[in-house]
């Protein structure tokens, strides 16, 4: 999984959560710049993105992760009508989520990517 936040206590809890679904987390990256690194470099199933990075938008990143053809899913306090197009489409988990709705949404986001 890789991880973009840039906001350190969600980071964490985010982390908490995925090393209890038994996932390998790559970064958290916290940075715009990061995030584009590790998009294109690093190996990864599926990417859960802020949508607001350190006051930068996450676009770029999830262009980087759509061009691996590899799933992602958005995280953000805006709900789903924060998206921008293309990506409307994509999995969004509200902030703040519990443990049940990321796994929900992770699942959903793999399922999709296998379908």
């Amino acid at each position: 999984m890789l991880v973009v936040e840039d906001e350190a206590a969600i980071s964490m809890l985010l982390e908490d959560m995925l090393l209890d679904f038994g996932c390998t987390v790559v970064g958290p990256a916290a940075r715009l710049a990061t995030a584009l690194e590790m998009a294109d470099s690093e190996t990864f199933d599926v990417a859960i993105l802020d949508v607001n990075v350190a006051g930068e938008p996450i676009y770029p990143v999830a262009e980087a992760i759509v061009k691996r053809n590899l799933p992602l899913v958005f995280s953000t306090g805006y709900g789903g009508a924060g998206i921008r197009e293309p990506f409307r489409d994509r999995p969004v988990v509200q902030k703040p989520f519990s443990q049940a709705d990321l796994k929900r949404t992770l699942i959903a986001a793999l399922a999709a990517a296998k379908a």
